[in-house]
């Protein structure tokens, strides 16, 4: 993970994703700062994680490759409140500039996100 996008994620209170054979995971505990105005965490937040623990998880699948985001969708299944949150990711497809993952984020074994996304490969 380069220096910026670690220090992105120390901004918001998580820190790098651990990731290892085309699966990533992360874990950020949730407080009054990430909810929104109705009390949940916020959707944008969830959001950075699953892109931040994706991202990972195609980095330590293609070696020298820099994933680049070129699609995400996430179904929001249930808010999630000031805790725990554990953000699984794994790489689902590669092909040669295109390589697709899926991600879980996980608040006292309830799911509460689905995320998939496609990531271009760009040589560095």
């Amino acid at each position: 993970m380069n220096d910026i996008q670690q220090g992105f994620l120390e901004l918001i209170g998580a820190h790098d994703p651990a990731g290892n054979d085309g699966m990533a995971t992360l874990e950020v505990d949730v407080d009054e700062r990430h909810l929104n105005d109705a009390g949940t965490v916020h959707g944008g937040l969830l959001a950075t994680l699953v892109d931040a623990t994706m991202g990972e998880a195609v980095r330590s699948a293609v070696g020298d490759e820099v994933p680049a985001t070129s699609q995400l969708s996430l179904t929001y299944l249930r808010p999630g409140r000031c805790g725990r949150l554990v953000v699984t990711a794994s790489v689902r497809k590669r092909g040669e500039q295109l390589t697709v993952c899926e991600a879980d984020v996980e608040q006292d074994g309830r799911s509460l996100v689905h995320a998939l996304a496609t990531f271009a490969l760009i040589e560095s």
